[in-house]
């Protein structure tokens, strides 16, 4: 666990986050994202009980008493949204965050650790944040994304832009990968997922090319021979996150591709949504590749689709060709 499970914490606090960790198996990033929120919630909670005027980054929860969670009522988290809302400018998407870790929490306390007889949030009604429709390369411009990362200078480079366009794999799956989890006998990669879940992802004619090449160059690096990782820094390391988060900003500016907002995530967004649109991947052949846990978070890139065929029924050039109206 991080510095989050502390003498700070309340015992049932500290219990839950190891919960969530090794029963749920939540990422780090997820675990302390629900830490932050629940931990607010609670001071707020504890201030508001014992009539302390203070702000809530001071408020000892150390000795939250038990008795207390079972008070806990709707009204009282609907006063919490209020109050991310209001005095501390949560937007939509923070404050429906703050709602999921809250549910989570709760069930915990009733479901595993018995702690309340009744989950406080199972009467909570909250509009879900509209989803925005995620940002992608168009065929057009992966084709430009390539081309300025094909270069002699960097087979390692074009590698990692190749795969990360057409297997759709996340930042930390791809700097994860080590070259035993390759197969080029069935063309297929391991991947570790969220949760550590594995999957096995199949290589197309261009992975399996970019693969080889970059491999060429790779196995003649006596340095680097005891390097277990596919990708490594130069200083013969498993390359770091960030340092392929450069390659991908490097490589979009000298496409021209810079200030659109793209990002390592964003290369996922287009892998998914060019072989939604031109492959014949349906949502639950995607959900697997993609290693999503539920196919609602595949579906978006069919709404996708449906925004293509809409801007392409506006661009016909005779969509502003009307009637004369003539008796």
């Amino acid at each position: 666990m991080n510095n989050y499970n502390t003498p700070d914490n309340p015992e049932f606090l500290n219990e839950y986050l190891v919960h969530i960790k090794l029963v749920q198996l939540l990422s780090e990033r997820t675990i302390q994202g629900y830490y932050e929120d629940i931990r607010l919630f609670l001071r707020f909670i504890y201030m508001n009980s014992h009539n302390i005027d203070d702000s809530p980054e001071n408020i000892d929860i150390s000795d939250f008493p038990e008795d207390d969670l079972r008070k806990i009522t709707v009204s009282d988290i609907y006063n919490f949204i209020f109050y991310v809302s209001d005095e501390r400018h949560n937007n939509d998407k923070a404050r429906y965050r703050k709602i999921s870790s809250l549910r989570s929490f709760f069930k915990y306390l009733e479901k595993a650790a018995h702690i309340i007889e009744k989950d406080p949030t199972k009467d909570l009604d909250v509009p879900v944040p509209k989803k925005s429709l995620p940002k992608f390369l168009s065929l057009n411009e992966s084709m430009r994304l390539l081309q300025a990362s094909d270069n002699a200078d960097s087979k390692r480079d074009y590698c990692i832009i190749t795969l990360f366009l057409n297997c759709g794999i996340r930042l930390s799956e791809l700097v994860g990968i080590n070259i035993s989890d390759i197969d080029f006998y069935e063309n297929r990669m391991r991947v570790l997922g969220k949760g550590n879940k594995e999957r096995m992802i199949y290589l197309n004619e261009a992975c399996v090319d970019a693969l080889n090449k970059y491999l060429i160059i790779r196995r003649d690096n006596q340095k680097a021979k005891a390097e277990l990782a596919l990708f490594i820094s130069n200083q013969n390391k498993r390359i770091s996150k960030r340092r392929v988060q450069q390659i991908v900003e490097n490589t979009l500016t000298a496409a021209g591709l810079d200030g659109k907002g793209i990002t390592t995530h964003k290369l996922r967004h287009t892998a998914a949504t060019l072989m939604y649109q031109y492959g014949d991947a349906d949502v639950l052949t995607l959900k697997e590749l993609l290693g999503h846990a539920s196919v609602a978070t595949t579906e978006i890139y069919t709404h996708l689709s449906n925004e293509n065929v809409r801007s392409a029924i506006e661009s016909n050039p005779l969509s502003k060709v009307k009637s004369d109206d003539k008796e």
